[in-house]
């Protein structure tokens, strides 16, 4: 049995060629990290499942469109959040607005991974949307500030600026005490 591509380039290749357990590898890598965006984007976890296998449904179809000048990661991003925005626009989904003060306080009687956890998902649906979407980008994806900017049409100064007020805002909302104090 000759050795399996690893890399994302390498399975996408693969995949455009027919392999199925090379697309199926490309889902089991990045599933994580479509959920979460669609998660923090929602804040519903059916939501949240549905968009995933949308998302999934589409990089299939999609497959021979892929032009390869961005990262699979980039490309995939730009999908992920597509969908969650047509979601919204055909009104089969809205995002759950949450008041920031109700971001603060965490479930007492939890283990604490899983209270950091509620934490953080509710501290990142509190963001604004498009400080959200720039960090997401950035932190879940793992895009450059630069990509970023081409992917939201937005010049890199306002992507630093997004994802540092949300870097801001996440660690008042969830308490985490100032480098050097």
């Amino acid at each position: 049995m000759p050795d399996r591509p690893t890399d994302d380039a390498a399975l996408l290749a693969a995949a455009r060629e027919g392999d199925l357990a090379a697309f199926e590898a490309l889902v089991r890598e990045h599933t994580r990290t479509v959920f979460a965006h669609a998660l923090r984007f929602f804040g519903d976890q059916t939501a949240a499942e549905d968009t995933v296998q949308e998302v999934w449904i589409k990089v299939y179809r999609s497959l021979g469109s892929f032009d390869g000048r961005a990262k699979f990661s980039t490309w995939l991003y730009r999908v992920t959040r597509n969908t969650c925005l047509d979601s919204v626009r055909a009104g089969a989904r809205r995002p759950i607005p949450v008041d920031p003060i109700d971001a603060i306080a965490a479930p007492g009687d939890l283990a604490d991974e899983v209270a950091l956890t509620v934490s953080v998902e509710a501290a990142m649906r509190a963001l604004a949307p498009e400080d959200r979407d720039a960090f997401s980008a950035v932190a879940l994806f793992g895009l450059t500030y630069a990509e970023v900017a081409e992917t939201l049409q937005i010049p890199v100064g306002t992507v630093k600026s997004r994802v540092f007020r949300a870097r801001r805002s996440l660690a008042h909302l969830l308490d985490f005490p100032k480098a050097g104090v």
